[in-house]
């Protein structure tokens, strides 16, 4: 199998699953033309988060970083008219083309968009009362990965799920003498996670338009 062969397939996917969604193509079209890395979850990853938000029926939803916006408006169309999601973005460029967006989409009363570094704002949060979410997606840098795996418990239920995005970095993760500090950061919280009792958790490793990489996804089964 090829990158090629993935790409097709995706395709083959998103067009039997996923409509065609002006409002998404204006924010994948909004990221590349603001410069930004092209890094977003594919379509038929977009809508998994979708459905995963809609089984979990999330009324609450916590993502950490936001880039352009597109998984947030994914996650945002699942939620309930008095729904709210909050996602955290420290590029200050980044926020400000996700919010044309999620205002755009018609989200802008469902979301808001949280500027500064995720590990400064997530305690904010807590000390807010907006916790407990019924739903965190982490996708962020991956050096600091863990540490937000440890906010996220902090600030959901039993109940909760905790979606952690590009958990195996093509494969990377299995070379524990890797100098890359981002696959250092990923095998820390897949260590993490797997000895954290209070969630059930498993990891899948993924192929498609966006190369092969892997998706966590955490259970929280205990408060405490």
């Amino acid at each position: 199998m090829t990158q090629e062969k993935w790409t097709a397939v995706d395709k083959y996917i998103t067009d039997l699953f996923v409509p065609p969604d002006p409002v998404l193509d204006v924010t994948i079209q909004s990221t590349s033309d603001a410069q930004m890395p092209l890094i977003n979850v594919a379509p038929n990853q977009g809508k998994l988060l979708h459905i995963l938000a809609l089984t979990q029926g999330a009324r609450n939803i916590l993502e950490i970083g936001t880039l352009a916006g597109y998984s947030t408006i994914w996650l945002a169309r699942a939620l309930p008219a008095d729904g709210k999601l909050i996602t955290l973005e420290v590029e200050p460029k980044h926020a400000t083309v996700a919010r044309d967006n999620i205002e755009r989409a018609g989200l802008i009363d469902k979301v808001s968009v949280r500027l500064g570094a995720a590990l400064d704002t997530l305690p904010q949060l807590r000390n807010e009362g907006l916790a407990p979410f019924d739903l965190v997606f982490i996708d962020a840098d991956k050096v600091n990965t863990a540490e937000y795996f440890e906010w996220a418990l902090k600030l959901t239920r039993r109940g909760s799920l905790i979606i952690t995005d590009n958990v195996v970095r093509k494969g990377a993760v299995i070379d524990e003498n890797s100098t890359d500090a981002n696959v250092q950061g990923v095998r820390r919280f897949n260590e993490k996670l797997a000895a954290e009792a209070r969630v059930t958790a498993t990891i899948i490793q993924t192929v498609g338009s966006k190369g092969y990489d892997g998706l966590a996804i955490a259970l929280v089964t205990s408060d405490s």
